[in-house]
């Protein structure tokens, strides 16, 4: 039976095209002025630091500016990168130069699953702080309150399963009592490699029946009843 849910955010209640399109452009026009504005701030000053000892070497915080861009071309996964995103993001929310993308389907279907009982999560390579920001300001309203817990990659890669061994300790409850939402499948492989029931979005794309994981279109699709691992 599953008790909880976790569930990606870009290409499953979200759009690639929002993450990729908005509010990656917005983070790298605005990278090098928050730097300049913000650097000397306690916070800061250790996520660029962080910036520093993952690339080797020291460097002044204008060269930390432009690794962080390089790194945002190059779509890395770097915790640093995604706390910093974070926080020129959350400009954007504040002011409405945006709102936070969240496929009608996945809105109601959270919604309901919510209402029943069953706990849900998020697990994002978007920091936690990215995380609340997006699913805070959305044109469904404040959606934060339906989620229990937020996880990010300071629990580990997204497809590394010890960090689904993390998660799954963290919430309290057997990996098989938990489903997992993604449109990676690597995720999904790391997922079920320890005990997790999976499901496979695809949102454009024709569905494969023989997929190694169960594929759905929407939320509408994802079935919760007992069954064998997918």
């Amino acid at each position: 039976m599953i008790k909880a849910i976790i569930t990606d955010i870009e290409g499953t209640t979200s759009s690639l095209s929002f993450v990729k399109d908005v509010l990656f452009p917005y983070a790298r026009e605005r990278m090098k002025d928050f730097v300049r504005e913000h650097g000397h701030e306690p916070a800061v000053a250790r996520l660029l630091d962080d910036v520093c000892h993952l690339v080797g070497r020291e460097m002044s915080n204008e060269q930390v500016a432009e690794q962080l861009i390089q790194w945002i071309d190059e779509d890395r996964k770097v915790t640093p990168l995604k706390a910093l995103q974070g926080l020129i993001w959350e400009a954007g929310y504040r002011g409405a130069d945006f709102t936070g993308h969240v496929y009608e389907d996945a809105v109601r279907n959270l919604r309901q699953w919510n209402a029943r009982g069953i706990k849900l999560y998020v697990f994002s390579s978007g920091s936690v702080y990215a995380q609340k920001l997006l699913f805070g300001h959305t044109e469904f309203g404040d959606l934060t309150t339906l989620f229990t817990d937020y996880f990010d990659t300071n629990v580990g890669a997204k497809q590394d399963p010890t960090a689904y061994t993390s998660i799954a300790t963290s919430i309290g409850l057997g990996p098989g009592e938990i489903l997992f939402l993604s449109d990676v499948k690597g995720e999904l492989d790391a997922a079920r490699q320890v005990g997790m029931r999976t499901t496979w979005l695809v949102r454009n794309g024709p569905i494969d029946p023989h997929a190694e994981h169960r594929q759905v279109a929407g939320f509408d699709d994802i079935v919760l009843g007992p069954g064998p691992l997918q």
